[in-house]
């Protein structure tokens, strides 16, 4: 516990939720040095203070502790942010073409337009016309547009040219080079069929070095003014490993970032594996911690990628009414993998959105449990489809679902995933009352930039509680059954995460000894509707008792 000497600054005349259950409500906090030293009512804290101590009076406005993204892509959202061309999951192709053609005419001769999200029900109508308006959009220029899972491109003529890719090349393993039944090329690369377009863009990048740092000080900016004290990288090539470093020695790393390295050849280009694992070893720093590894199980429901225990809909004349998708791991070898890992002291975040990987992936686990106990934290991501038999191991096994709560709204991904999915299996989507009635610890992420233009963790925690679209106009709901209360969901962004990223100890919660990482609100989030939390706006974040984001106020 820190003396009262050794207290630099207090907070008071706010409303604070704290997230310790055995003091879940303050009215005041106090710093020293990176730390919090007291959280508790007013007078308290302001005895405990020296004379020196700064006071902060925050009007009687809403704290929380600040949020932890357990599923985001610093190096893709940051780019994105910093350098690309911005395309709504909602834009229609022409919309696209629109803005592809507006880009182009600002770039030198040669320069590649980048940019995304393209929505999946864009993605499921693309054919070789659409190829042709594309073309004539880009003005000459190399085109790639990601799609909303991060999945799936599509680029132009000019881009397969570089990539060195026509009608005739085959498929890499684990991706599609899409074709027309005709056999034409449409320009759309499923999975690892983009990583040559990939390592095409990065190649006509001048200073990579530069490009990449802002990059992702771009990402952490973002996340800061969202209120994201800590965020869990979830693909994590070596670059940003090195970024991420250097920008944590230089002091100008503002949040606590946990790395997760992948364990294959991913869709970003780059080292993987033992030999990425060995990368992260060397770059540990005090914010940045490389104690996972990724793993990729399957792909996505909307490209019928997914591993399903039940068939997919026959949405085609040459779709085979069996076909349930297939997982890139056997259990042999996963298990295996996952033993390997364990021995390096690693953590895993599996990338499961079938049923069928979801249970490859608890099948695997409970083999680790059984061999290296319950030290190990193993996380799936996406799990949207979870067999009702399957629930209840997440607790007993310790498995975390880490959930992405954009998947379902505003974006489009749902529209598309329903066309492929039989309704019985879709609408039992994302069982999270469930999962947290067995104990599971729910745990929300953005995915960023997937589905989303920004991590905006209001509109996931919002669409928890409300399971429907933060839009009015938008009818419906996905599974509403299955909605959390706001304090389940203020938990899946804050404590739970924290703990399944390894970080407990250290943040998630507004207790003394844990890091100072703070929001003030415009809003009570837990006495508002919870249709009006999706609309929160962040006016102070801080991190390790700084503060990081203001508001700019009108």
């Amino acid at each position: 516990m820190a003396t009262p000497s050794s207290i630099t600054d207090i907070f008071v005349n706010a409303r604070i939720y704290t997230g310790d259950a055995s003091n879940p409500w303050a009215q005041a906090l106090a710093v020293s040095g990176n730390k919090l030293s007291a959280v508790g009512d007013e007078g308290t804290v302001r005895e405990s203070a020296p004379a020196s101590a700064a006071v902060h009076d925050l009007g009687g406005r809403f704290v929380m502790p600040g949020l932890v993204d357990v599923h985001a892509h610093l190096g893709l959202g940051g780019r994105q942010q910093a350098f690309e061309l911005p395309v709504l999951p909602t834009d229609t192709l022409d919309e696209i073409l629109g803005k592809v053609r507006a880009w182009a005419a600002d770039l030198e001769d040669g320069q590649w337009v980048v940019g995304g999200i393209v929505g999946s029900t864009v993605m499921d109508d693309l054919d070789v016309d659409s190829l042709r308006a594309l073309d004539e959009a880009s003005l000459g220029h190399p085109v790639l547009l990601r799609d909303d899972s991060m999945h799936n491109r599509w680029v132009n003529t000019r881009a397969l040219q570089i990539m060195g890719v026509d009608a005739s090349t085959p498929n890499p393993e684990g991706g599609t080079y899409v074709h027309n039944d005709a056999g034409e090329l449409t320009g759309v690369l499923w999975e690892l069929a983009g990583s040559l377009a990939e390592e095409a863009v990065d190649a006509s990048i001048s200073d990579p070095a530069a490009y990449r740092t802002t990059a992702l000080r771009t990402a952490v900016a973002t996340m800061n003014s969202f209120g994201i004290t800590a965020v869990q990288e979830a693909a994590t090539m070596d670059y940003a490993l090195t970024g991420l470093h250097d920008l944590d020695k230089r002091g100008e790393l503002t949040a606590h970032v946990v790395a997760s390295m992948p364990s294959r050849t991913f869709i970003e280009p780059g080292i993987t594996g033992a030999e990425l694992y060995e990368v992260g070893e060397q770059h540990h720093s005090e914010h940045v911690r490389p104690s996972f590894s990724k793993y990729v199980l399957d792909g996505v429901p909307m490209t019928r990628t997914s591993a399903m225990l039940n068939p997919y809909r026959c949405t085609a004349h040459d779709h085979d009414a069996d076909f349930t998708g297939e997982s890139l791991w056997s259990l042999e070898d996963l298990v295996s993998s996952l033993d390997d890992l364990v021995q390096r002291g690693l953590h895993a975040k599996l990338h499961a959105t079938g049923d069928a990987s979801v249970r490859t992936v608890l099948d695997a686990v409970e083999q680790i449990r059984a061999i290296h106990g319950d030290a190990p934290i193993f996380q799936i991501a996406h799990p949207e489809y979870i067999d009702e038999s399957d629930v209840q191991r997440f607790a007993d096994l310790g498995v975390v679902p880490d959930a992405s709560p954009y998947l379902w709204f505003p974006s489009v991904i749902q529209q598309s995933i329903a066309k492929q999915i039989p309704a019985e299996v879709f609408d039992r989507s994302w069982v999270l009352k469930d999962l947290a009635a067995a104990g599971a610890l729910v745990s929300g992420g953005s995915d960023w930039p997937c589905a989303a233009p920004t991590p905006d963790p209001w509109t996931g925690l919002a669409t928890m509680v409300t399971r429907s679209n933060p839009d009015p106009e938008v009818e419906g709901a996905l599974n509403p059954d299955q909605a959390l209360d706001i304090h389940q969901a203020i938990a899946a962004f804050t404590q739970n995460p924290a703990k399944a990223m390894g970080l407990e100890d250290v943040t998630g919660t507004l207790r003394a000894g844990l890091s100072a990482d703070f929001i003030v609100l415009d809003r009570d989030i837990v006495d508002c509707d919870p249709a009006e939390v999706a609309g929160t706006k962040v006016l102070h974040t801080y991190f390790e008792g700084t503060e990081v984001y203001a508001a700019v106020t009108v």
